[in-house]
């Protein structure tokens, strides 16, 4: 029975896993990111890695790759890496398929994760789908018909650089006062002096203060989620990323947002639920974008 490879590079550790057709994972393992995280010196760990998972010639058909930055749209090119050294334009699929033989595909690490959700997690029941990745930035995946968009240049999908604040925060991106300037972690520390897990646990314990923010913070994510579902009229709306594990506290007020300024007829049926695959999702939608090559 053939199976894929599906590998999430990040800055601190490369995730892969081998997987069959129905989603199960068979093999599993986590590597070490070589520091400096070069462009040579990635490869060679990942082929050694991938050499670990596919001992058998001809057990494995094709191998996907997650990568922490953007992807050219034909999924052959890493244009630059985050948190990786001196990567810029590297054609990581062919340095692949030249070392394993197996054809390779790329995609950003947060289209990886929402290709994931779709496949086996919170997303599985649904066709259009938007995943928002709540972290340190705030990334994004659209998927339409059961597919990733990633647009004519491979960049679509960065749902969190879209404007809600005209006159707000500089953004790295050049933009004021983007949703991720009101909802990252970075954002959250700015505004409170807190990682989003000590927020979480004072709001359980009914801390007044702690309880108003994630208020306010469940606003602004409803305000730019709403832009988002005007365009795409999703069917589901997956909210994943390290500061989900608090959504019980702003969630409820993403609702009441989304119900205030968005059109019944845009949001009919429509779904907000929490990711379900955590930090596994990244490698599992690796899986799904080898699966899309081998058939």
């Amino acid at each position: 029975m053939t199976q894929v490879i599906g590998i999430d590079l990040g800055g601190t550790a490369i995730k892969l896993g081998r997987f069959s057709e129905d989603g199960i994972c068979h093999q599993s393992l986590t590597v070490p990111t070589p520091q400096p995280a070069t462009p040579e010196a990635v490869l060679a760990t990942m082929t050694d890695a991938i050499l670990q998972l596919n001992p058998v010639e001809n057990a494995v058909s094709a191998i996907g790759i997650g990568t922490p930055g953007p992807a050219d749209a034909a999924g052959r090119i890493a244009r630059v890496a985050i948190n990786l050294k001196n990567w810029h334009n590297v054609p990581l699929a062919d340095w692949v398929e030249a070392k394993t033989g197996l054809p390779t595909m790329l995609a950003n690490d947060a289209n990886c994760a929402g290709l994931g959700e779709a496949w086996l997690g919170a997303g599985r029941h649904f066709k259009d789908l938007i995943l928002i990745t709540l972290g340190t930035g705030v990334g994004g995946a659209v998927i339409l018909d059961g597919k990733l968009f990633v647009g004519h240049q491979g960049a679509a999908g960065e749902l969190g650089l879209i404007t809600i604040n005209p006159d707000g925060p500089e953004c790295n991106s050049g933009n004021r006062g983007s949703l991720e300037q009101y909802v990252s972690v970075q954002a959250i520390r700015r505004e409170t002096g807190l990682e989003p897990v000590e927020l979480a646990n004072l709001a359980k314990s009914g801390d007044a203060k702690a309880l108003e923010y994630w208020q306010n913070y469940g606003r602004y994510l409803g305000i730019g989620l709403a832009s988002l579902i005007y365009i795409l009229t999703p069917e589901a709306i997956i909210i994943g990323g390290g500061i989900s594990a608090g959504s019980e506290f702003f969630l409820p007020q993403v609702r009441e947002e989304i119900e205030r300024r968005v059109l019944p007829s845009s949001r009919e049926d429509l779904q907000l639920l929490v990711a379900e695959l955590g930090n596994q999702a990244g490698m599992v939608g690796a899986a799904k974008l080898a699966w899309q090559l081998a058939q």
